[in-house]
């Protein structure tokens, strides 16, 4: 109708629906957050002891439910241990505009025996073909005299993994 502002939008509401297309932010949907758990290697594991957050990178794999990992001895297996609720974070970034990330929520589990071995296998199905010859340094894999080249350093005696119970993921694209 003629007169009626009703179906004009203010300059701020212009203004913010410009910003907006420029500067794309938003929700990942299920099969983002999947591919980017899928594609990636490398994740951050954070977990509490009730007092103090505590974070640290790791290198990972993900099935589809879980998200496999291992390690060694030290404060992070404390921690889970102590309180398996933990969050795991993976991003992707091109730039500071450019950025995918997905958190997910779960519990810790360490695993034995026979489930360690097929987690173990998962994990190194996914990493071992991401590492090259430059990534591979002699004295980390020097055993003595007369042995080739090992990856044994690389084997960390305690498998994990923490079974999914949310996930989400956010992104911004300009």
């Amino acid at each position: 109708m003629p007169g009626d502002d009703s179906c004009h939008l203010s300059q701020k509401t212009t203004d913010l629906i410009l910003f907006q297309r420029k500067n794309m932010t938003g929700e990942l949907n299920e099969q983002q957050i999947n591919n980017i758990l899928t594609s990636q290697a490398i994740g951050r594991i954070a977990c509490c002891d009730g007092k103090h957050p505590y974070i640290v990178p790791v290198t990972y794999s993900y099935d589809g439910h879980y998200i496999y990992g291992q390690s060694t001895e030290g404060q992070k297996l404390e921690l889970m241990r102590q309180n398996p609720n933990v969050c795991f974070q993976v991003d992707i970034s091109c730039n500071m505009d450019n950025w995918q990330s997905v958190l997910a929520f779960g519990q810790f589990e360490e695993l034995k025996d026979e489930s360690a071995v097929k987690a173990r296998e998962h994990l190194f199905s996914k990493v071992v073909p991401l590492m090259t010859s430059s990534a591979i340094h002699q004295h980390e894999h020097w055993e003595g005299l007369g042995h080739e080249l090992s990856d044994l350093s690389r084997i960390k005696p305690i498998m994990f993994r923490i079974k999914i119970n949310e996930k989400s993921g956010r992104f911004e694209k300009r």
